[in-house]
């Protein structure tokens, strides 16, 4: 009997061990690079594709949460690569598509063909309802 128990514990100890070492971080998804970045945020292109999904669907259905989304009338004339009419709608720095309540900062732009226009922020503007481009 101590001959079995001899060579089975070290056996069951080398194998907990094992099984108990923490897995790899997994590898980070092409999609989930910064896409556009914010003062210090860095949005995925999933963050900017939900916040724009949302801000179309209002636009489309005629609905609006706390105003947004709006015409972004483009007074700082920034060369978005898409024409129209141009609508904002707030990306918020915590990930959650807005649903109202604070709008934060930052804005996804898309023209009334749900085309993307750019990201804005409000953060580093010289006035106080300025935006500048995302990078």
């Amino acid at each position: 009997m101590s001959a079995i128990k001899t060579i089975l514990l070290p056996l069951l100890l080398t194998t907990s061990l094992v099984l108990a070492a923490p897995a790899p971080a997994p590898e980070p998804k092409a999609e989930e690079s910064c896409a556009y970045t914010c003062g210090s945020t860095c949005y995925w292109a999933s963050d900017v594709s939900a916040a724009q999904a949302k801000g179309w669907s209002l636009h489309e259905s005629g609905d609006t949460i706390d105003d947004y989304p709006h015409v972004y009338r483009d007074d700082e004339g920034f060369a978005f690569g898409v024409s129209g009419t141009y609508y904002e709608y707030p990306i918020l720095s915590s990930f959650k598509v807005f649903t109202g309540g604070s709008p934060g900062t930052d804005r996804v732009i898309f023209n009334s063909n749900d085309q993307l226009a750019g990201v804005i922020t409000h953060t580093g503007a010289s006035s106080y309802d300025g935006f500048v481009e995302c990078s």
